[in-house]
């Protein structure tokens, strides 16, 4: 096979991964139903925890990160159930697609893409009708660059309500601050590619108290994402199903280097690298797709495609010529913008290299940085 060179690989997933996370990952195949597997499993189910902040069970599945959204729904959720999904992307759009087709009755409460979800506007839609069960937000919204205000929704949705809060993370998580039990989130989602800096096949998933108890009376149709299966089989260090081993080695050293960097350190990391990202595409003469800067994340940067400009020709030849991978819009935002991605492991000259290489791109597609 042929090798792929390295890239500046700048989507908001997958991530770079680490040569010595590469390495751990070639380590000899073990029996997943053994005591080392057993030894692994507790080992980075406890980090994980840290990770999210929680005391919650909190389970390993062999999926993308849309598998633990739909774990979220199908485990606390019946069908008929009314559901609020607060959606100002095209991720929330999906959280929101998983309920319904799964039998919920979902209320779409639809922000413009580019601004925030608004916690306001939540609590009015509970007002008006105290028989939502639950309540679907998207933390960071990979489509759009936003991250929302979950410890505002928290607070309305758990504080004001008690309402199911079940939370995807996908981006957020391990790059930002999500304490799950602090913001009293009750199913939180996210998976392995983003800032756990480890290939895509894991996600991971915490469940609450509350989500346990209407996890006993839900009957919307599981298998594979049968958590309770989960519970069964981590009580004696296994999972269900086969689990991707090799990437279970990667993620416990990613969770080790994680743990060792301090969290906090790991969150002024990523905002660090996410300012100097902003600025940089502002002196290039760029525009935002963030209607607020402050609510821009972390994590991912959306930049506006200037008019007149043949964006996928822009991000084409940023691969071809420059060797950086870029991500484009989806959904509604296909060919309106760019989106560079800057979690994980990220350091300020893969930024630097991104800025200097759209600087010599931009006026071959017809526009002038500054």
């Amino acid at each position: 096979m042929q090798r792929i060179p390295t890239q500046n690989l700048r989507t908001p997933g997958p991530t770079p991964i680490p040569d010595d996370i590469v390495e751990a990952m070639s380590n000899p195949m073990i029996n997943h139903r053994g005591p080392e597997f057993l030894e692994l499993l507790n080992r980075v189910t406890e980090q994980l925890k840290q990770v999210f902040m929680t005391t919650n069970d909190l389970y390993v599945l062999t999926s993308s990160g849309t598998g633990a959204l739909e774990a979220s729904v199908v485990n606390t959720l019946s069908p008929g159930d009314k559901v609020l999904s607060a959606t100002a992307g095209a991720f929330g759009d999906r959280f929101t697609d998983i309920a319904e087709a799964y039998g919920a009755e979902v209320q779409r409460l639809q922000f413009e893409w580019g601004a925030t979800v608004d916690a306001e506007d939540i609590r009015k839609c509970l007002r008006q009708d105290p028989q939502i069960k639950a309540v679907l937000v998207t933390h960071n919204e990979t489509s759009t660059g936003i991250t929302h205000p979950l410890a505002d929704v928290a607070s309305v949705v758990k504080g004001e309500f008690d309402k199911l809060l079940l939370v995807d993370a996908v981006s957020s998580l391990a790059c930002v601050p999500l304490p799950v039990d602090g913001w009293n989130c009750d199913l939180v989602g996210t998976a392995s590619q983003k800032g756990f800096m480890i290939p895509p096949g894991l996600a991971f998933i915490s469940i609450s108290e509350a989500g346990h108890e209407a996890q006993a009376s839900a009957t919307m149709p599981r298998f594979y994402f049968d958590l309770a299966e989960a519970q069964s089989y981590l009580e004696r260090g296994q999972t269900p199903w086969t689990p991707a081993v090799s990437a279970l080695y990667g993620l416990s050293l990613a969770l080790g280097k994680l743990l060792g960097e301090g969290l906090e350190n790991v969150y002024e990391r990523h905002t660090k690298i996410a300012q100097m990202t902003r600025e940089g595409i502002k002196n290039l003469g760029l525009e935002l797709l963030a209607q607020d800067e402050t609510y821009a994340s972390d994590t991912v940067t959306a930049i506006k495609i200037p008019e007149n400009i043949d964006g996928a020709k822009f991000v084409g030849m940023m691969r071809t010529e420059e060797n950086v991978v870029l991500a484009g819009g989806q959904g509604k935002l296909t060919g309106r913008i760019f989106r560079i991605g800057h979690m994980g492991a990220v350091t300020a000259s893969n930024i630097e290299e991104v800025m200097e290489a759209i600087k010599l791109v931009l006026p071959k597609v017809g526009f002038s940085a500054r």
